[in-house]
């Protein structure tokens, strides 16, 4: 089954299985994939599958949808094709893997909007300093999840969505997309990354949470 990768400045958001026969990306809630940034119209492009095919449609964006570095209108995807969508690259695969497990910490349904830790992307090629988010309020409080990935998503798509990045000096949080502020300390933090420290207190769409990192001494 095609799948889609979404990722921007090399931190990847989500992937997404194409089982429709329309996938719409855009940045208006109610597209199949929000892409919640400025450069990004509110009806951005459409996937239409039909058979084994899957078409990319640009629908009169206003800064244009581009497939492997060149504008187009509509195109014929391939395997391992990019696609660029304002600052974010969109890769396409002819047949998809599994999407990544998520960890059990996502919300309860008496609590829709609660952000909790929902997916891990990508695997990292060492341990390096150990560290983990622990949830302070909500469905999930009290419980811990290990970063032991190069890059681990938090939060609830279509509210709020962070990134915490593993790098060579420490890990990093960026905000992905939604209209909830994230804040570390209290200070917001935009698509710039944001270096963390151990006890750093992180909020992303009303839920608190908490970095941990052992020391590296």
């Amino acid at each position: 089954m095609p799948k889609i990768v979404v990722s921007i400045d090399g931190v990847v958001t989500r992937e997404v299985q194409l089982t429709k026969d329309r996938t719409t990306l855009g940045r208006r809630p109610y597209n199949d994939v929000v892409i919640d940034h400025l450069a990004v119209s509110g009806e951005h492009a459409v996937m239409t599958m039909s058979g084994s095919e899957v078409h990319l449609e640009d629908l009169n964006s206003t800064n244009g949808t581009y497939l492997n570095g060149h504008a187009i209108k509509r195109q014929l995807l391939k395997d391992d094709d990019t696609i660029e969508i304002g600052k974010y690259q969109i890769k396409f695969f002819d047949k998809g893997a599994p999407l990544a497990a998520a960890p059990a910490l996502n919300p309860t349904a008496s609590e829709p909007h609660v952000a909790a830790p929902v997916a891990v992307t990508v695997a990292a090629p060492g341990m390096g300093p150990q560290a983990a988010i622990k949830v302070l309020s909500g469905a999930a409080a009290g419980r811990e999840m290990a970063l032991v990935k190069v890059v681990t998503t938090i939060g609830k798509p279509g509210v709020a969505v962070a990134a915490i990045t593993r790098r060579p000096r420490g890990f990093v949080v960026t905000h992905v997309e939604g209209s909830a502020k994230l804040t570390v300390n209290g200070a917001t933090v935009g698509a710039e990354p944001a270096l963390l420290k151990h006890g750093d207190r992180l909020e992303l769409g009303g839920t608190q949470m908490q970095f941990l990192q052992q020391s590296t001494d």
